[in-house]
């Protein structure tokens, strides 16, 4: 028996002895099947390359082989986290719409969403929100406690969140 064939053999132990069990293990891990069989592959690969990890007793060298596995996940989730992100000096120029259909419909619906709240609501968010007014401008001009504002402004966003999802706008 020559090198090829012990090493052969040892992979084939290698698989035969744990393969299934990190295969299960990166399944738990990950939810996908066929990146778990890649996993398993390169962490036997790993083992393959080491075979002192080997000698050590059965769980030990489970334990290894599921330690490399985990690693290998990790390292896999990272990597593909930083292929999404990217930096930049500069900031992306907006983008321009010369299509103002959108802002129109957008500006009816929440007029229309306005409407259906009561005076005293509709007002708190008209002098906060359209005329952007502070708690204390707004109480002064309405000649109320600037508690009753905040709490206007509270029930009254939430009136208008609830009349905006019964016009299908959602967020």
């Amino acid at each position: 028996m020559d090198a090829t064939d012990g090493e052969a053999q040892l992979l084939r132990a290698l698989h035969d002895q744990h393969a299934q069990a990190v295969w299960r293990y990166v399944v738990h891990l990950t939810g996908d099947r066929a990146l778990a069989e890649d996993i398993v592959q390169e962490t036997l690969l790993r083992a393959w390359r080491r075979p002192s990890v080997l000698d050590q007793s059965e769980s030990s060298a489970r334990a290894w082989l599921l330690t490399v596995a985990r690693n290998l996940v990790i390292d896999g989730t990272r990597t593909a986290r930083a292929n999404h992100e990217f930096t930049t000096d500069e900031l992306p120029e907006p983008r321009t719409t010369t299509d103002a259909s959108d802002a129109i419909l957008e500006s009816w619906i929440v007029t229309d969403a306005l409407s259906h709240l009561s005076f005293d609501h509709r007002a708190v968010l008209v002098h906060a929100y359209f005329a952007g007014r502070t708690v204390a401008e707004i109480a002064e001009l309405l000649e109320i406690p600037e508690g009753t504002v905040k709490s206007r402004l509270h029930y009254g966003l939430r009136a208008l969140r609830l009349a905006l999802q019964e016009r299908g706008i959602t967020r």
